[in-house]
């Protein structure tokens, strides 16, 4: 009997790991299809992001349902994933960030509000490794041009390094991010990667097993 209790023990603290990872790991894969949905509803536009910026964009981030607050002091607050362009031309794995800012002036009211980042170059990206940068200190950003096929007039030479998107309640909204913060969120890439993965292994890596992560590709690659 007491073989028995020592062999069924650890079987059952392995089942009840595997349970444990798996719901964090849920919350990871919530965060992943719901940028999917984001950039499927930016396709979905009238005015969408232009087809020749996302090909010439060599890095992207997506916060879906960021909470953009003010009374008085605004704040901003929302959990998302980053993604690069191989040199291949094909994606790379997504890695979890978290986005912070803050702004002052007259303001009142919550509101919800997609955010999508097309960056320039990556190197901002994949150098962060596991810290973080600001923009409009680190790297300059301007609101970007839409229309699905236009050169747009806004900065299009691509003079900035960040082009900035958001969206609240089916219509592009202007929103001020400069000094807001992105890190990595470390804990959230232990979660569905394990806890050995770095943004920059990651980053470097375009295969997955994850049938989520390759629907975001596929969604970002068809805009």
């Amino acid at each position: 009997m007491k073989t028995i209790k020592i062999l069924i023990l650890p079987a059952l603290l392995t089942c009840f790991i595997a349970l444990v990872s798996a719901k964090d790991a849920g919350k990871e894969t919530e965060r992943i299809q719901k940028s999917t949905t984001v950039i499927h509803d930016f396709s979905k536009m009238k005015e969408s992001i232009p087809s020749q910026l996302i090909q010439e964009a060599h890095g992207m981030i997506i916060i879906p349902h960021m909470i953009n607050a003010g009374l008085a002091v605004g704040g901003k607050r929302g959990k998302g994933v980053a993604i690069v362009k191989m040199a291949d031309g094909k994606w790379s794995n997504p890695v979890f960030v978290t986005f912070t800012g803050g702004s002052l002036g007259l303001q009142i009211g919550v509101q919800s509000v997609d955010l999508v980042l097309v960056f320039k170059h990556k190197d901002v990206l994949t150098k962060m490794q596991n810290g973080d940068f600001t923009i409009g200190g680190d790297i300059s950003v301007a609101a970007g041009p839409v229309g699905r096929s236009g050169t747009a007039s806004t900065d299009y030479k691509l003079e900035a390094e960040v082009y900035s998107y958001s969206r609240s309640k089916g219509l592009f909204a202007g929103l001020s991010i400069n000094g807001s913060n992105i890190s990595v969120d470390k804990s959230a890439n232990a979660n569905f990667y394990g806890g050995k993965a770095t943004s920059q292994s990651i980053f470097a890596d375009a295969t997955s097993s994850s049938a989520d992560v390759n629907e975001l590709k596929a969604a970002i690659a068809g805009l």
